[in-house]
C-alpha cells in the first residue's frame, strides 16, 4: 500500500508544478524594417524551448499562426520560460531569435528586413554578379 502510495505521489507532482508555473499573455508585433509599418499575415511560429508544452485540447509544444492587417497577433497565457520565435514574410527575409518571458504580459516588436539580393559567380571570369 505505502509503495503505491508514493507512486501515485510521484505521478502528480509534476502535474501540480506545471498548473502552478506562471504563464505570459504574449503579443508579438511584426513591422518592415523599411517602412515601420505592421507586415499582413506573416507566419508566427512559437517553439517552448525548456520542454515547457500548453494544454488547449491536446498538448502542444509549438504555436502558429499569422499576423492581422496591423501585423500583431495575441497568443493566449502560455508557460514563461525559453521560448523560440520563428517569422516567415512573403517578401522579407525569414526571422528566428529565442526570448525568454518573464511578465504576465509580454510585447516583442521584430522588425523584418527585405530579402538580400542573390550573387552568382562567373566560373570564366571568377567575378560576382548579382542576379537580376
Amino acid at each position: 500500500m505505502r509503495k503505491l502510495l508514493l507512486t501515485a505521489l510521484l505521478l502528480c507532482t509534476p502535474a501540480l508544478i506545471f498548473a502552478a508555473s506562471p504563464g505570459t499573455k504574449l503579443t508579438v508585433q511584426v513591422n518592415s524594417s523599411l517602412s515601420g509599418k505592421g507586415i499582413d499575415r506573416a507566419s508566427v511560429i512559437v517553439h517552448f524551448t525548456e520542454g515547457r508544452n500548453i494544454n488547449l485540447k491536446k498538448i502542444r509544444t509549438t504555436w502558429e499562426t499569422k499576423t492581422n492587417q496591423q501585423g500583431n497577433v495575441s497568443i493566449p497565457e502560455i508557460p514563461q520560460g525559453k521560448i523560440t520565435i520563428q517569422i516567415i514574410a512573403e517578401n522579407y527575409q525569414t526571422y528566428g531569435n529565442v526570448y525568454e518571458l518573464k511578465d504576465p504580459e509580454q510585447t516583442i516588436e521584430i522588425k523584418l528586413n527585405p530579402p538580400q539580393a542573390q550573387y552568382s559567380e562567373d566560373s570564366k571570369t571568377k567575378e560576382v554578379k548579382p542576379l537580376k
